[in-house]
């Protein structure tokens, strides 16, 4: 296994002059603006999506000959990070590939790193947001309520309707500014069903939001035995590598109570950590660490290098957590899998990564279709972790008075047979949307879907009828407004060759 410095990687990435003397690596030359320009934070942008971006050959402001290493090359890098005044309209209009769905920025790196450790400001109400017909109106459904949060001491619970925010009636133009807002505090305007119509009641519901909110994504599990089955339930609602141990405790307690059958529902667990997706799908199906989950693919002059380098891009399944604790497995053949359009990222990859070694039930929806990973990087070109990524560690190298952090797509997985071809999303086995005016509570086995899990684990009909009367079609929830959104994201290169 090769190891390399990040600087000779780096240099010779770019195709810049290097030297080295004994173990120290001079960095690299890169064309540098007129320092008093004001543009520190567009030249670490560009500078780092230069490096990592996956596309960052189709982007022509992002070629590596765009600005020579001269004065006159200078004085055009300068004069082009100075054509966007913000750095959240420069990082989109100038750097970003057109079909670049996923990455995004945040002004604030403290704020996007916690919420990768699954901590946000928050009030605790999961919802998601739905279009009425023909009008630009919408209206928010709640899908769970966070344990310890402002919502849990309200009454509001799971298939409450909301129309409004501060009695204003919510649309397109105006639920980001009401719902996703800098206010700490809101009103929600109430709703209900009347002859299959959603009706305003008059009702309020006053939330507020708190600081360093901590999200378990362990939401439920439990275990039904249903005519001779043990059936293990798990819903899972983010890939948090914070809480790996305790997700590796609830498959110890599976294995304890002999579970034969498993259904993890991950309607709501739009992604999250890579490393903690490999975990759980090793605590599914098997700890062979020969076993290939995942290859990752870079653009294609990193590639090039780890490919150059025989350095390993391959993840395999794995045996012990990040902490060192053996991993509890069930080692199954079949695993029944609940979505929707909110499973995004790590869960369709736990999903792709698992489909060749075990025979895997999708029931629900179409998931979100999202197959590329990012890294969080700030302005720390020394990184340890490798140029601008992000090292808890070196909070204090970061450049001072740049607060920002950018979360680019730098490489796509694929699955052990090289499948990853799923933008579109995956497509369920047996499609059953969640029903407005029937969304059931979570965890119960009457609950629509984990019923139709167990009514196919059990293989026997019932003469339950599964129609749907007001099929959910979410476009957008509460994850959404969140720095991460629908993220997947790595923390450490391949093989940490840095």
């Amino acid at each position: 296994m090769k190891k390399f410095k990040v600087g000779i990687l780096f240099l010779c990435l770019i195709a810049l002059s290097c030297k080295k003397d004994d173990d120290d690596v001079v960095a690299p030359e890169t064309v540098n603006p007129d320092p008093n320009a004001g543009v520190d934070v567009q030249d670490f942008m560009w500078k780092a999506m230069n490096f990592w971006y996956f596309w960052q050959q189709n982007v022509p402001n992002l070629a590596d000959d765009k600005f020579p290493n001269t004065p006159e090359g200078s004085t055009l890098y300068t004069n082009f990070l100075l054509s966007e005044d913000n750095p959240e309209d420069f990082f989109n209009n100038k750097l970003r590939f057109s079909e670049d769905r996923f990455s995004f920025l945040s002004d604030n790196y403290v704020e996007l790193t916690n919420q990768l450790a699954g901590i946000s400001k928050s009030n605790g109400l999961e919802f998601g947001l739905v279009r009425f017909a023909d009008s630009d109106d919408i209206f928010g459904y709640v899908r769970y309520v966070i344990a310890g949060s402002d919502a849990a001491t309200k009454d509001i619970e799971r298939g409450d309707i909301f129309v409004g925010v501060n009695g204003q009636t919510l649309n397109l133009s105006n639920y980001k500014d009401l719902l996703f807002g800098d206010a700490d505090s809101y009103t929600l305007n109430m709703a209900e069903f009347v002859d299959g119509e959603i009706a305003a009641n008059n009702q309020e519901v006053s939330l507020t939001k708190q600081e360093g909110l901590a999200e378990n994504p362990i939401f439920i599990d439990k275990t039904f035995e249903i005519g001779g089955k043990k059936i293990g339930y798990l819903m899972y609602n983010g890939f948090t590598n914070e809480y790996d141990e305790q997700l590796n405790a609830v498959f110890g307690r599976f294995k304890s109570a002999a579970v034969t059958d498993l259904v993890l529902d991950l309607r709501y667990n739009s992604g999250g950590s890579v490393r903690t997706s490999v975990f759980l799908s090793s605590m599914i199906y098997g700890t062979n660490t020969s076993q290939v989950f995942l290859k990752a693919r870079y653009n294609n002059k990193y590639q090039a290098i780890l490919d150059r380098n025989d350095t390993e891009t391959r993840r395999f399944f794995a045996n012990k957590t990040s902490a060192g604790s053996d991993i509890n497995t069930l080692n199954l053949q079949k695993v029944y899998i609940l979505t929707t359009n909110g499973s995004a990222s790590a869960s369709e990859l736990v999903i792709n990564g698992l489909d060749p070694y075990v025979d895997i039930v999708q029931i629900g929806d179409k998931t979100r279709g999202k197959n590329e990973f990012s890294v969080t990087m700030v302005d720390d070109r020394d990184s340890n972790f490798g140029p601008y990524v992000y090292n808890p560690e070196r909070v204090n190298k970061i450049k001072e008075g740049n607060t920002w952090a950018i979360q680019p797509l730098i490489g796509r997985n694929e699955n052990a047979e090289g499948f990853s071809d799923y933008t579109s999303g995956l497509m369920p086995d047996i499609s059953l949307r969640e029903d407005l005016e029937n969304l059931g509570v979570l965890g119960d086995r009457n609950e629509p879907l984990l019923a139709k899990a167990i009514e196919e684990i059990s293989g026997t009909s019932s003469k339950r009828d599964f129609t749907v009367s007001m099929p959910v079609e979410a476009f957008s929830s509460s994850k959404m407004g969140m720095p991460l959104k629908d993220n997947m994201y790595i923390t450490e290169l391949p093989l940490n060759i840095w």
